[in-house]
């Protein structure tokens, strides 16, 4: 009989991994004999062996020199559809001419500077006939009763807290807006876009028009966004349009102790020699919209952001797309919640797709999604349809 036992000294260990591996052996024939993990692995190859990549790898050498021809073909589409994209941008910049008079007189009923004649402020509501039917229902009581009332009721100038009010109903601005920024922007009197001069880099600001407050001496805060319409030249295939690359703030001069984006605190130090202790104040930053006007700088010397500030300076972006394409030429709408409610129905504040390109989701494991954001649909929503 054959002797399989161990000598002296061997550890008891050794034989327990020698039995370990063996019932791993009998496992993994066991697993291998299974038709239906064989057809799965057997899927897993069949892919593998069916990429794009690997067949083109198959394809004879001149075929191949033909494809790359075919990409320098698509190289130049990229540079002439980033010229398209100028162009679109020239034709903003004229349109935005043509809608400024309307603007300006929207901040005048706004403000109460104008008054509305009877045929501006006529407006056909879908429950008018409703109205007219009830109307005439009443008594000449309760008409009586009701103009008594109107004649106590008071007149505010112009419609109070416009801007503010818009702040409140959009999800995405009220959620930068704390307690101690309503009473400053309560103040806000209009937001301007105005585009860059012909010839100069393709960029967009923000104009905030405040009347005289108790908060800061700045009449304008401005907020200025700096786009490309190029490919780039290491991947010219990623070219979808317009992105924005940086952004620009401007310094607000807070009147003393009206600075809401810093909060003083206390801290008691305690003397290393004397054993002494005292109270220090210092100013720490705090949360409030207008830090929008202090942006996070996009890096330009080959830095990287870290992760919270790429999703910072991404939300930015955002913000600064939504206010220049929805809130700005839409704000009546946003006002009475009506456009609100066709966000909804469309799929978001971008466009039929959200905002945000088909395929964007494989853009989310990009590590270049959140530093560079691809918006075309929030840059151009008239050309949504074009792309989705």
């Amino acid at each position: 009989i054959c002797d399989l036992s161990f000598p002296d000294g061997v550890p008891s260990d050794s034989l327990e991994a020698a039995k370990n591996a063996s019932n791993t052996e009998k496992l993994t024939d066991q697993v291998m004999q299974n038709p239906q993990v064989l057809a799965a692995l057997q899927e897993r190859l069949d892919n593998v062996s069916h990429t794009p990549s690997s067949y083109i790898e198959t394809l004879p050498k001149a075929v191949k020199r033909r494809i790359n021809a075919l990409k320098q073909l698509q190289v130049k589409c990229a540079h002439i559809e980033a010229k398209f994209y100028e162009e679109v941008h020239d034709l903003e910049r004229k349109y935005a001419a043509l809608y400024q008079p309307l603007f300006d007189k929207r901040r005048e009923f706004i403000t109460g500077d104008v008054e509305p004649t009877d045929a501006e402020s006529e407006w056909h509501s879908e429950n008018e006939e409703e109205d007219k039917l009830a109307g005439d229902m009443k008594t000449k009581a309760v008409i009586a009763e009701k103009e008594a009332a109107a004649a106590e009721e008071p007149s505010p100038k112009g419609i109070p807290e416009f801007w503010f009010t818009i702040f409140r109903n959009v999800d995405m601005l009220s959620e930068l807006v704390q307690e101690y920024d309503e009473p400053i922007l309560k103040h806000l009197q209009d937001i301007k876009v105005k585009f860059s001069d012909p010839g100069q880099p393709m960029s967009f600001v923000l104009e905030f028009h405040f009347e005289p407050n108790d908060y800061f001496t700045n009449s304008v805060l401005t907020k200025t966004y700096k786009m490309k319409s190029e490919p780039d030249k290491a991947d010219p295939f990623s070219f979808e349009g317009p992105e924005i690359v940086d952004c620009d703030g401007c310094t607000i001069d807070w009147k003393k102790g009206k600075n809401v984006t810093v909060k003083t605190i206390k801290k008691k130090q305690k003397h290393k020699g004397r054993g002494t202790v005292r109270t220090i104040t210092k100013q720490v930053p705090n949360d409030s919209f207008f830090n929008f006007f202090s942006p996070l700088r996009a890096s330009g010397d080959g830095e990287s952001l870290d992760e919270d500030s790429e999703f910072t300076l991404a939300s930015d972006f955002e913000i600064g797309h939504f206010f220049r394409e929805r809130i700005v030429p839409r704000a009546v709408l946003y006002f009475t919640g009506e456009a609100i409610e066709d966000d909804d129905n469309v799929g978001g504040p971008g466009g039929p797709c959200g905002g945000e390109l088909e395929g964007d989701e494989e853009a989310e494991d990009d590590d270049d999604a959140e530093t560079n954001p691809k918006v075309s649909c929030l840059e151009f929503p008239h050309l949504c349809l074009l792309h989705c």
